[in-house]
């Protein structure tokens, strides 16, 4: 019988700031700042005031004007989270961590070492405190998906196990909304179909969901039966490196844009090298002043790591756009790696050769001295 345990922080980044800061502890504090930005956590008691992620800062401090707001601090979430993780090897080997704040994890027949599912979920959770002072919530169920959604039932701190008997029944009056997956644009197609409840989803085959919906309906079908993926991935390759900026004003100027441009090329190249990736795709992402939001993308015949080749491309496909709109929001990433060294051509390009030592050569520097200690003079605002 296969079980899968599924992990999740509660309030997370906010919980970290009220454990670093103890006089934040009992207030509605938002990680977030800047009214153009977004809200990337709020803990419980922010939460009470209708507050949660992803929203525009300004709107959140509409409804909480008294909450504390706070930058984030990545390096030490990551921090934590590596601690967090390294609690969970002690329980299985088989961990996926999923995010910087949730995992999963194979806990088929550790029974034997650790007691039945609850036992076990709550002494793993003694140990997360203990190793790092926080709270978390976690679910068992047969599946991934269900474990994901068990460990959502009862927060902060709650255990949630799903037996697999128990399954048909915890899902026959489950708003399909809370599967996985099914979002904004979905959730109207289904109502309109009078489908609120996965039970509601099975009244119809699966092949009348995959005419409407295409594969997600096979999915979703298969998800309303409890039927999911177990399979945990224990060392999943990054797919892709971004970076992007959400500005304070909006900007029209395509020579700032190109400025955040570099500053991002830069961050996107140094990630890559870190890990030993090259990318033939780079990405440029723009969300204008009315929220409205493009893609552009070019394919390079070699991948690249290197910062001038991402900024040259993204200044590029920028040049391609007529921006009749302020700029709200500008990104560039790099994706479709290629692992290893680089093929080299029978002539190299100098000029290649040149900024990949460059680059490196900076990497050096920076490690040593800081990211602030060497800076482009492109980057000098005139």
């Amino acid at each position: 019988m296969t079980r899968i345990l599924h992990l999740d922080m509660d309030a997370f980044f906010a919980s970290v700031e009220q454990l670093d800061d103890p006089s934040l502890r009992g207030l509605p504090v938002i990680v977030g700042k800047g009214d153009r930005g977004v809200v990337s956590a709020a803990s419980y008691e922010a939460r009470a005031y209708g507050v949660r992620s992803a929203m525009p800062v300004a709107h959140a401090r509409r409804l909480c004007p008294q909450g504390v707001f706070v930058a984030g601090r990545m390096r030490r979430y990551a921090e934590i989270s590596r601690q967090v993780m390294a609690v969970l090897g002690e329980f299985s080997p088989l961990v996926e961590q999923a995010s910087v704040d949730e995992a999963y994890m194979d806990v088929t027949g550790a029974d034997r070492l650790f007691g039945p599912p609850a036992e076990l979920a709550r002494k793993l959770q003694a140990r997360v405190r203990e190793a790092v002072g926080l709270s978390c919530s976690v679910g068992v169920a047969p599946v991934k998906f269900l474990a994901k959604i068990a460990s959502d039932y009862r927060k902060p701190g709650g255990v949630t196990i799903i037996e697999p008997h128990e399954v048909e029944a915890f899902l026959r009056d489950l708003p399909v909304g809370k599967i996985p997956g099914v979002g904004g644009k979905t959730l109207p197609r289904l109502a309109s179909l009078g489908v609120k409840t996965c039970g509601d989803v099975l009244r119809y085959s699966a092949e009348f969901w995959e005419a409407r919906l295409g594969e997600w309906g096979l999915a979703l079908h298969a998800r309303a039966g409890g039927r999911g993926s177990t399979h945990i991935v224990t060392d999943s390759e990054p797919k892709s490196s971004s970076a992007e900026n959400t500005f304070e004003k909006d900007l029209s100027d395509p020579e700032a844009l190109k400025r955040w441009l570099l500053r991002q090329s830069e961050r996107v190249g140094r990630d890559l090298r870190k890990h030993g990736l090259a990318g033939r795709t780079v990405t440029l992402k723009i969300k204008f002043s009315d929220f409205k939001q493009i893609t552009r993308s070019h394919t390079l015949a070699e991948p690249t790591d290197t910062d001038e080749e991402i900024f040259a491309t993204a200044c590029r496909l920028l040049d391609q756009e007529r921006l009749a709109k302020a700029v709200r929001l500008i990104g560039v990433g790099v994706s479709n790696f290629a692992r290893g060294p680089r093929q080299l051509a029978l002539v190299e390009d100098r000029a290649k050769v040149r900024a990949s030592r460059l680059d490196r050569a900076v990497d050096a520097i920076r490690d040593k001295h800081g990211k602030a200690a060497v800076k482009r003079g492109r980057l000098f605002e005139e």
